[in-house]
């Protein structure tokens, strides 16, 4: 008989996200089992436990997902996990911290087709401003939309922690090969004078963008939001919106809301869970795989 698929969901919080364990059933995960307020240092541990009670058939049907909420700690956490391995007894482990990963890469990839459908462009050498883009959802759309060749700046309400977090996504998540920008949210006035691209990536239910500075945003074209809890983060923009001429821009600008982005998070999330399902070789995800399907998808509804 054959072994069943189990997919080990490991947490740093005290509960798993109801939405991962969905996800992962519809995917065609058999077992989603949680393992809650896990520390980091038992990460060796159970990898370990999970990849030696199978043979290295039976774990073709066995992986591990990393959730929690800190993006620098599940990738921390992916990076035990894989060093843990011991072939050819391995699995295959995706990374996704409150469901960042596939919301940042959503969020880029939408922008990128509104980019070049309406404006005939790329985000090669745009003006990305990521508002409230300290979080989880900033840090890690900031980081893929430089891995594109924009010039990204995170901008926060305290400037030395967008300092610090721009830091990070340099060094940390784009290995020193990218350079993220940081500003103040007092500043941000002056940032969108030549922002092309906005994401909106901060708290539910407050608004980072007013029409008063849409209005005043010369070449902006594309504005995105996270935020499906009224008000809007960004003025003007339902959670429906999918390319939308964006009320108030003078200079043509198109929104996308919460909904629209999340059609393709759930996209890239599913086609990742099920990557790991049909593989013969181990994989090791993260957002730039995230990004990369959801591309794929976005290519796919042409």
């Amino acid at each position: 008989m054959e072994k069943p698929f189990i997919l080990h969901m490991l947490t740093t919080a005290k509960n798993l996200s109801p939405f991962d364990v969905n996800m992962a059933m519809d995917a065609g995960w058999i077992s989603a089992i949680p393992y809650i307020n896990v520390e980091p240092s038992e990460v060796r541990g159970l990898v370990q436990d999970a990849i030696f009670s199978r043979s290295p058939k039976g774990l073709l049907r066995t992986a591990i997902f990393i959730g929690g909420r800190e993006t620098k700690q599940a990738m921390d956490m992916l990076k035990m996990a894989k060093n843990s391995m011991v072939p050819p007894f391995e699995v295959s482990v995706f990374a996704d911290p409150s469901g960042a990963f596939t919301t940042a890469a959503g969020m880029v990839a939408a922008v990128e087709k509104e980019l070049a459908e309406k404006f005939d462009t790329t985000l090669e050498g745009k003006n990305v401003i990521a508002l409230g883009g300290t979080g989880p959802v900033g840090q890690a759309a900031a980081v893929i939309a430089a891995q594109a060749g924009a010039k990204v700046r995170i901008i926060g309400r305290q400037l030395d922690k967008a300092e610090r977090t721009a830091e990070l996504c340099s060094e940390e998540f784009g290995d020193g090969k990218i350079m993220v920008l940081a500003g103040a949210d007092a500043d941000k006035a002056e940032y969108m004078k030549t922002a092309d691209v906005v994401f909106a990536t901060g708290a539910a239910g407050i608004e980072l963008l007013s029409t008063e500075l849409i209005s005043k945003a010369a070449q902006l074209k594309v504005a995105a939001d996270v935020n499906a809890v009224p008000p809007a983060g960004i003025a003007g923009i339902d959670a429906f919106d999918n390319g939308k001429p964006l009320a108030g821009s003078t200079s043509g600008a198109v929104g996308i809301g919460a909904l629209a982005i999340g059609n393709i998070k759930y996209q890239a999330q599913s086609r990742l869970l099920k990557r790991m399902l049909e593989s013969d070789q181990p994989l090791f995800l993260h957002f730039e795989h995230a990004f990369e399907v959801a591309r794929e998808f976005i290519k796919s509804t042409k």
